[in-house]
């Protein structure tokens, strides 16, 4: 079946409750693994964008004023609804994205997090209060939400980083607009789906594909107060000047370069292990990947043995296949982009003791590339100090613990760095100093979960509230502060 040209499977934007068609061309989208055609996503127009604004600022008028225990309850029925099909939405993303079955399941598993976290806002939305703040004076803060809010969210992660916002914009009273990935539309085609049927009142939740054009509008529209993004830095920071400059409250989540640090006193094998998992998790294409790692001179040899023999031991291949543990990559472009940074990597002086570089799947025609292991890496070459978003890992050999932080807090970015080691007081000296947002201690990975924010420094993130919990409850809503005063009589 078509409409106008486009099959029933291409994705549309969901606008009022209605799902309609984007007005202008749009743009292939294919599963990564095999090259096969998934669908075509067409874009929104600035005209989409501000019929679905309009749209969202009439149901705001009477969404806002329903009791918060009323607004909770569509998420009720989302989460379990997310929980039910689960495993239907992981295969969409894995096809659409690339990455393994059990990466997308935890992926979704995280964003079903922040929806139960969201459930909790008549708690959240909670001010202080103070009786007899002042002779006859009793002093209140109560926190209001704004309007319209719209989020910008990336292609690796499709499943999950709508749900770190979207739950908690409406909750706290606000109608929101999701502008996915164009790279990975169907995610978001299939979420939109359950949230039709979770029962929101029309216009609250609207959903709009797109590419840059549609961005800069809803960047430029009057009608929206704030914009939530996570991509790379360049974009970020173009979304965050963007944003301010048309009166806008923005969170901007940019990209990484993130560090591992290995002490002689670590468990070695187990550092290892969470490293090359950090490091290769969604082929890379993650803003937590670990992919810098500094090791005490006086074990460095015996901890790059560790790391190739783990390393040895990833399969490379069709996301689906349950004995995959590195996918391909989101695009042909991006592969040949990771490619020339391995290449860099050599002649910068590099020695590559694993090559994924001709990592293949017989049976697909895909954006493959197998683990990328450097050693003898130094601060100063551009596999150190560029993301790369991709399955590779460089290691550098360093003195001690400080002088490992000292490389990390070189790094323009900010965004997480991990710890191992036996020692409290290394461990001290690494929360105490380290210039990241999110820090772990003998954990490959610092996600932090839905109650906690997700942090991010340097050029890793542009504005003040970041994702999730109690940040972004203050990010949707103002704090008024009412004060009351009753003369005695």
């Amino acid at each position: 079946m078509t409409r106008a040209g486009r099959t029933i499977s291409d994705p549309d934007n969901y606008v009022d409750g209605e799902w309609t068609a984007p007005s202008a061309d749009g743009q292939d989208v294919s599963n990564p693994a095999t090259g096969e055609r998934l669908a075509t996503v067409d874009f929104s127009s600035a005209s989409d964008v501000d019929a679905a604004v309009q749209t969202a600022t009439a149901a705001f008028d009477q969404w806002h004023r329903r009791p918060v225990e009323d607004r909770i309850q569509p998420l009720f029925r989302l989460k379990r609804l997310l929980e039910a099909h689960l495993d239907e939405l992981a295969t969409v993303l894995v096809r659409e994205h690339g990455k393994t079955l059990a990466e997308a399941r935890g992926e979704l598993r995280r964003g079903i997090e922040n929806v139960e976290v969201a459930c909790g806002m008549p708690s959240l939305l909670q001010g202080g209060h103070v009786e007899h703040a002042a002779p006859g004076i009793d002093e209140t803060a109560v926190r209001k939400p704004l309007g319209v809010f719209a989020a910008i969210t990336p292609f690796n992660f499709p499943g999950m980083i709508p749900l770190w916002f979207l739950p908690y914009a409406v909750a706290s009273g606000n109608a929101f607009i999701l502008k996915p990935s164009e790279q990975t539309p169907l995610t978001a085609q299939k979420l939109f789906e359950l949230i039709d049927e979770a029962g929101f009142p029309d216009g609250v939740v609207q959903l709009l594909h797109g590419s840059v054009d549609t961005v800069d509008a809803i960047l430029e529209h009057d009608g929206i107060e704030g914009v939530s993004f996570v991509g790379s830095t360049p974009v970020a920071r173009h979304v965050y000047e963007t944003a301010a400059t048309n009166g806008k409250r923005v969170q901007a989540q940019g990209g990484a370069k993130n560090h591992v640090i290995v002490s002689a006193t670590a468990d070695l094998s187990y550092a290892a292990e969470k490293t090359v998992g950090s490091a290769l998790a969604c082929s890379g294409e993650r803003c937590l990947a670990n992919d810098v790692v500094c090791v005490e001179a006086s074990v460095y040899e015996e901890f790059l043995d560790l790391v190739v023999a783990e390393a040895d031991r990833q399969v490379v291949g069709n996301g689906l296949d349950e004995e995959t543990t590195i996918g391909p990559l989101i695009s042909a472009a991006h592969e040949q982009r990771v490619r020339e940074y391995v290449e860099t990597g050599i002649q910068d002086g590099a020695e590559l003791v694993v090559d994924g570089r001709d990592a293949t799947d017989a049976a697909a025609d895909g954006n493959f590339l197998g683990p990328c292991i450097f050693r003898d890496v130094t601060s100063d070459m551009t596999i150190a100090t560029e993301e790369i978003f991709g399955p590779v890992l460089g290691v550098m050999p360093v003195e001690s613990v400080e002088a490992g932080i000292d490389v990390l807090n070189e790094s323009d970015y900010g965004n997480a760095a991990s710890l191992f080691t036996d020692r409290g007081s290394e461990a001290r000296l690494f929360r105490r100093t380290a210039q990241a947002g999110n820090l772990a201690v003998n954990a490959g990975t610092a996600a932090p979960m839905a109650f906690f924010h997700f942090g991010g420094q340097k050029d890793s993130f542009f504005g003040d509230l970041h994702a999730q919990a109690d940040d972004v409850v203050r990010f949707y809503t103002d704090e008024t502060v009412y004060i009351e005063r009753w003369p005695e009589t």
